[in-house]
């Protein structure tokens, strides 16, 4: 089965203005650029045939071929990942059987995660999109919780149902439970890790439909696929003792440089 990951990325955030730039320092002190440090997660996957950066800015493109990088030029008037992953997709000579879309602020992802998706994928003949969720411990669940009481949307979190197709998914943090957990217990909450796998196909589609209410609401792209009746495939999948984070907001750097430190990530 041919795999294309592609790492969708722009300049233009309304949260944190030229992100995929900001320099992280690893271990070592060596500071590379978030969107190198992506494109290396995405490097250790196993099964995919061709990794590509997909940006509409320059600075974006020119500093992803210069450590290497494969790059397609998209559209400035894309609205979100998906988007721009299924430009990238149309322009290419041959289409791939899966798609990858890990987002340009996910350097931490292991690459067990993507991996764990694409086994979902190929052992589900009927899932047109899939995407991990990681079960919170009390620790990852408070740290969501705070992000939301001092106004800062981190990350994602969905329900699903008891076949693991999504409910929903939101940037507060569901399903509500008054109870406070400990550090090490298992919580109630999926955090949703920012990874989709789709067949060519979903992604076709995507594009020919409009913006829905809940997806400009919660400005969460995925859930444009709910709005217009596409299941997603929710693939649970186990961190191993590995820290996670995505790049949300500026304050998130300190805390991905401490557990790129904790990892020994040069």
């Amino acid at each position: 089965m041919s795999v294309l990951l592609i790492i969708p990325a722009r300049y233009a955030s309304n949260r944190f203005p030229g992100k995929p730039l900001a320099n992280l320092t690893g271990s070592g002190g060596t500071k590379k650029p978030l969107i190198e440090r992506t494109w290396l997660a995405a490097q250790a996957v196993k099964g995919v045939d061709r990794v590509v950066v997909a940006t509409d800015d320059e600075r974006i493109a020119t500093a992803s071929k210069g450590f290497g990088a494969e790059v397609i030029m998209t559209s400035s008037e894309c609205q979100n990942g998906t988007e721009r992953c299924a430009e990238a997709m149309l322009k290419l000579d041959k289409t791939p059987e899966l798609v990858v879309n890990l987002q340009g602020d996910a350097p931490l992802t292991p690459p067990w995660f993507i991996q764990s998706l694409l086994e979902g994928m190929q052992s589900t003949a009927t899932a047109s999109v899939a995407t991990p969720i990681l079960r919170c411990d009390g620790a990852a669940m408070n740290a969501l919780v705070q992000d939301r009481k001092a106004g800062r949307v981190g990350g994602t979190t969905a329900v699903v149902d008891h076949h693991y197709l999504a409910l929903y998914f939101s940037k507060e943090v569901i399903p509500f439970t008054k109870r406070k957990f400990d550090d090490h217990e298992q919580s109630p909450v999926f955090h949703h890790v920012g990874v989709y796998a789709y067949r060519p196909d979903a992604l076709t589609q995507y594009l020919s439909w409009s913006v829905g209410t809940l997806e400009a609401q919660e400005e969460l792209e995925q859930l444009r696929f709910l709005e217009n009746g596409s299941r997603i495939l929710c693939v649970p999948v186990d961190a191993r003792g590995r820290l996670f984070w995505e790049l949300n907001n500026p304050e998130d750097v300190p805390k991905i440089e401490a557990m790129m430190a904790d990892m020994g990530m040069e």
